[in-house]
């Protein structure tokens, strides 16, 4: 997704970049701290197709969403924050607010959104990559995030997955930020190996169920056509 002209989160949707369907929901939570957006690739058409709405991060070289939230440091003073994708159009106002009430009443230090399918078909097909979520026997607890690149064939039959989407109190992510490895074929440093630091701790990492339909990503032409139609369908 994205070309040489134009950076990903401004491909257009029905008429309107990505990213503007994600912040018009961030929107709608109300808080008065102006979101902070990450930028790289062609930063400055980002800059200014989006205006002076919001506070900028660069990150000079794509090393990872957990590099990316690094490259924000500076600029997040909250207690706690949330952190999203910008190419998932779909994603509720409503269900941020739930996250936030949940993280913010169980007083931890990550929180989660996940979701799950029956399949990874049609308008799901693109979920059947992220990372599958781990729980204890009983269900309750998650133990592990496992990337799909590195799931069994076991683990990858496993529907419920990670989305991406999560809410930290601050102080303790900045302080275990650094501990993430680039040790995979990407040579990147992925934010999902956070849960796994939490975990080593024996902190919980507390998960909230969302329709599997809201954090549908689009990397791909496909994935673009699909969104196009479910906005049709669904306006």
């Amino acid at each position: 997704m994205g070309n040489a002209k134009v950076p990903k989160v401004l491909v257009m949707l029905k008429n309107r970049p990505l990213i503007l369907y994600v912040l018009e929901e961030i929107e709608k939570i109300g808080q008065l701290i102006k979101p902070v957006i990450v930028t790289g690739y062609m930063s400055k058409k980002v800059e200014d197709v989006l205006g002076d709405g919001y506070l900028y991060a660069w990150q000079e070289k794509q090393l990872g969403t957990a590099n990316a939230l690094m490259a924000a440091k500076r600029k997040i003073h909250a207690e706690n924050i949330v952190v999203l994708y910008g190419d998932m159009p779909f994603v509720k106002a409503e269900s941020l607010k739930a996250l936030i009430k949940m993280h913010l009443k169980t007083g931890g230090n990550i929180s989660m959104l996940t979701a799950q399918t029956e399949n990874f078909k049609g308008q799901y097909h693109s979920l059947e990559h992220y990372g599958r979520i781990i729980r204890e026997p009983l269900g309750h607890e998650i133990i592990a995030v496992v990337e799909y690149k590195d799931a069994s064939e076991a683990q990858k039959k496993i529907k419920e997955i990670n989305t991406g989407v999560y809410m930290f109190n601050t102080k303790w992510l900045w302080n275990n930020l650094y501990k993430i490895q680039n040790n995979n074929a990407q040579k990147e440093f992925y934010l999902t190996d956070i849960v796994a630091v939490a975990i080593s701790q024996g902190e919980k990492a507390r998960s909230l169920m969302v329709d599997a339909k809201e954090v549908f990503g689009v990397n791909s032409r496909e994935d673009l056509e699909m969104a196009e139609k479910s906005l049709i369908l669904n306006p």
